[in-house]
């Protein structure tokens, strides 16, 4: 089922009605319209391609899985993909949803992959901003790119919260090594397949502020600006959280060989003591005779001397920290 809307001088006038009467309302050089394919195949979208003039190649890649984010420039219109993100906390990885746009001078469609990419921000977006509506396609365009790059932000801060949740599991005297392992992992691959998505958009959303494309207004360009400072900001933040990763990633190791020196300095601190009494037992095990041969005081001396040392020997190890 494909979605409506017509704008007509600012003004919406109309939504959810036939694809057919598109083209009666598109005589109207004020009206503009929204419409919405959700997983089409090529022969749906094949009704409209005549009337917008689209190329076959823009229709390919709307229809076609796993296109990079971009913006392609055809004589009659603009094709733009994007993705809608969203980060699972319990398993830390980042859910990717594909759409893609046709700019033309008077509509927007927007083909979604899926049902899991929603449209309801995109017009909650258009009914809070209903003044800026007298712009057209680029009111409309602007809905859809900032609800996705919200979404791109939105996705970067749970990826900070969740690394700063994994920086306290760090430190943890009762945390696990192979969680903080795994949980690194999950979490730098998010932020890999986030910044595939993030830093490409920084080139889409500079295209369209160029004059000579035709899409932006003076009126939406401030607009259209603070939709890409949010793109540099999450692009930033990306860059700056695969780094912290890798860091908690190389500050894992080394907790890891520091609790390994410890554990081979107890080891050899009791190594040591053991090794007293075991040095002075095997002495006096000896078949020749020595002083004390035979006798008891030579049994409560050897005893003694090893007590005496033992416990020196736990009381250094205990002042230099190695016990």
């Amino acid at each position: 089922m494909a979605h409506t809307r017509l704008y007509r001088a600012g003004k919406l006038v109309l939504e959810d009605f036939p694809v057919a009467d598109i083209s009666e309302y598109l005589r109207d050089e004020g009206s503009c319209v929204w419409l919405d394919y959700c997983a089409p195949t090529k022969v749906e979208l094949g009704t409209i391609v005549e009337e917008f003039n689209l190329h076959p190649l823009a229709v390919e890649d709307a229809v076609a899985e796993h296109q990079r984010p971009k913006l392609d420039r055809y004589d009659s219109h603009l094709f733009m993909s994007a993705y809608v993100v969203k980060l699972d906390a319990e398993s830390g990885e980042l859910l990717t949803r594909e759409i893609g746009a046709f700019i033309t001078p008077q509509a927007l469609i927007t083909v979604r992959k899926d049902e899991e990419v929603p449209i309801e921000p995109m017009l909650a977006r258009w009914n809070e901003s209903a003044e800026l509506a007298v712009n057209g396609v680029a009111f409309l365009l602007w809905g859809l790119l900032d609800v996705v790059v919200d979404g791109h932000f939105a996705a970067v801060q749970a990826l900070d919260t969740e690394i700063e949740a994994l920086e306290d599991l760090l430190f943890d005297a009762q945390s696990r090594d192979t969680d903080v392992q795994r949980r690194s992992f999950e979490l730098r691959k998010s932020l890999v397949l986030l910044r595939r998505i993030v830093l490409p958009m920084r080139e889409v959303v500079n295209s369209l502020l160029r004059r000579d494309l035709h899409v932006m207004s003076d009126a939406m360009t401030p607009y259209y600006h603070d939709v890409y400072d949010h793109v540099l900001r999450a692009t930033e933040w990306t860059e700056s959280l695969r780094d912290l990763v890798t860091t908690i990633l190389e500050t894992n190791l080394t907790i890891q060989g520091n609790r390994m020196n410890l554990v081979m300095k107890k080891v050899t601190s009791w190594a040591a003591i053991i090794a007293v009494p075991t040095a002075i037992t095997g002495f006096y095990g000896q078949n020749v005779p020595y002083p004390g041969f035979a006798t008891h005081w030579g049994f409560w001396f050897s005893s003694a001397v090893i007590i005496v040392a033992s416990v020196l020997l736990y009381w250094r190890f205990r002042r230099s920290e190695w016990l």
